[in-house]
């Protein structure tokens, strides 16, 4: 298992690839395929964006992850399990059958909406956000507001890279973020 930051990082460069113009031209895709078929980078990367979620002393401090859709999902259930604790998915409209809380806001090339269902999260408890790249901090800032509709309290974000460079941390209004990689 990688064992310092600087290890990870190279460790995640070496295992994310970059795909121009997609999904749209002018767009440069972080595929993360790979990292996810290494089980070595995979674990690590894991158990990095858990520690999100410890406490100094290695105690889980969060009563729930919330991964969203979609590569969110993949990193998110993993994390949950790590921590011991349960996973909440953040979805696309008319995905989640239950009734539901839903957001809008712009993404770096475009506009979505999230939902989450209203009985996902108990007023108080403290939830880590988990995703794999933050970039204009959008789906960051809807997710926070879907947590706070129900109640709770974002303890922190933790995502695999940000891109520093569409400044998605200044969107963040303060919330702690943990980011294994910028670029």
């Amino acid at each position: 298992m990688t064992s310092s930051r600087d290890e990870l990082g190279a460790m995640i460069d070496g295992l994310v690839r970059d795909i121009p113009d997609f999904p749209k031209p002018g767009v440069v895709f972080k595929d993360i395929t790979p990292l996810l078929d290494d089980h070595a980078g995979f674990t690590a990367v894991v158990q990095a964006l858990a520690d999100a979620g410890r406490d100094d002393a290695g105690a889980t401090v969060v009563d729930k992850v919330i991964g969203m859709e979609a590569r969110g999902f993949i990193l998110a259930a993993p994390v949950a399990l790590a921590l011991g604790v349960g996973f909440v998915p953040v979805r696309k409209p008319g995905k989640l059958p239950a009734a539901t809380y839903s957001v809008s806001y712009q993404l770096e090339y475009g506009e979505e909406t999230l939902e989450m269902h209203t009985d996902a999260l108990a007023p108080g408890e403290r939830v880590l956000l988990v995703d794999d790249v933050l970039a204009t901090g959008g789906t960051a800032v809807a997710t926070a507001s879907l947590v706070e509709k129900c109640g709770a309290v974002v303890h922190g974000i933790s995502v695999l890279m940000e891109l520093s460079f569409l400044h998605g941390r200044d969107a963040l209004d303060g919330l702690p973020l943990t980011a294994l990689r910028t670029l």
